[in-house]
């Protein structure tokens, strides 16, 4: 089950990734999380650092229980 948290979390981190180098570069045309949700117009940058952060505490946390039960 943590296993799972660290893969989600991975995603997280990489759609963020990719949403920021799309906001300040326009390289990645590609369908990102952040731009799919039209509610977030206007605060894509935001939205997508939040998911950096919350992806690299979803591994932090799955790692970490991960290496608990272990």
């Amino acid at each position: 089950m943590w296993v799972v948290l660290e893969i989600l979390g991975s995603i997280m981190v990489i759609q963020g990734g990719a949403g920021l180098v799309h906001e300040w570069f326009g390289w990645l045309d590609g369908s990102f999380l952040v731009r799919l949700l039209t509610v977030l117009d206007g605060y894509e940058v935001a939205a997508s650092a939040a998911l950096i952060v919350l992806g690299v505490a979803a591994v932090a946390i799955g790692n970490a229980r991960t290496r608990e039960s272990a």
